[in-house]
């Protein structure tokens, strides 16, 4: 799986998915101060699932018409340590339950949706 942690998401995340495995890219070093369009573009460009806590993704896709492939990961988290992202994706992606293609999934406390798009 090919993931883009955008920028305010935890580079101890990033580096708990990349010590897992993952082939992971992180705004915060790679990209530094890009627009949201541009991490869409990035992730339609190459292929990946789009990790972020910034609400207006879904704004991008179903307003904007922006339609990454890999799906769109937004995390609804307000009280969090740095670690526990990374975990809790890790874990999420190793069961393989969750097809998060063409959809923007929403993980908040104790539930997650998803939309397809």
């Amino acid at each position: 799986m090919k993931l883009l942690a955008n920028e305010n998401f935890p580079l101890t995340s990033v580096k708990i998915l990349k010590d897992a495995g993952f082939d992971i890219m992180y705004i915060g070093t790679d990209f530094s101060g890009i627009l949201d369009s541009e991490v869409m573009q990035i992730a339609m460009d190459q292929k990946r699932t789009i990790l972020t806590f910034d609400r207006d993704y879904g704004e991008l896709i179903f307003k904007k018409g922006f339609k990454p492939e890999m799906g769109v990961i937004y995390l609804r988290w307000n009280d969090f340590q740095p670690e526990m992202p990374g975990n809790y994706l890790r874990d999420l992606f190793s069961a393989g339950k969750i097809d998060f293609t063409e959809k923007l999934t929403v993980i908040s406390a104790d539930t997650i949706r998803q939309r397809k798009y």
